[in-house]
């Protein structure tokens, strides 16, 4: 596994060798069909905000649940649990839709989690954007605490 720019470490598992020519939409070229990744994530770090321009689908495997938090195009703030305790308000797959501010902590203390997200039209690093601290303190004041904690100084 290699380091992420947003946090965490990661892992290509899936890259389809079909692709879409994406012209006149949010994409300049071809994209994959489809990408998947494994993601892990100890409890002491965080997955900073960003978004992309696919929609990304987020699989619990091993480990802590995570709370994935994310702010929708709207502004709307919404914080939803990624595991495997049903009857405990988590799920074991969730999405995130393009556009979407989001990033990931770690529930348990002294653990770690590992995840998988898949991603389609397939993910490129020219479609990730990291969050700048000062635009979305701007953009969404109402949500300053959990900006803070996500995009640290």
């Amino acid at each position: 596994m290699q380091a992420h720019p947003e946090g965490g470490y990661y892992s290509e598992t899936y890259r389809s060798r079909e692709t879409i020519h994406c012209e006149g939409g949010q994409f300049p070229d071809r994209r994959s069909y489809s990408t998947a990744i494994y993601f892990l994530l100890s409890s002491g770090d965080i997955s900073r905000f960003h978004r992309i321009q696919s929609d990304e689908i987020w699989h619990h495997y091993e480990g802590s649940p995570i709370t994935i938090h994310m702010i929708h195009v709207n502004g709307f703030y919404e914080a939803k649990h990624l595991g495997k305790q049903l009857d405990n308000s988590q799920e074991p797959q969730l999405i995130v839709r393009a556009g979407t501010w989001f990033g990931a902590t770690v529930d348990e203390p002294e653990s770690f989690a590992l995840c998988g997200c898949t991603v389609s039209p397939g993910f490129e690093f020219n479609d990730f954007e990291i969050g700048d601290r000062h635009k979305m303190l701007l953009e969404f004041p109402e949500h300053q605490n959990i900006i803070r904690k996500l995009l640290p100084d």
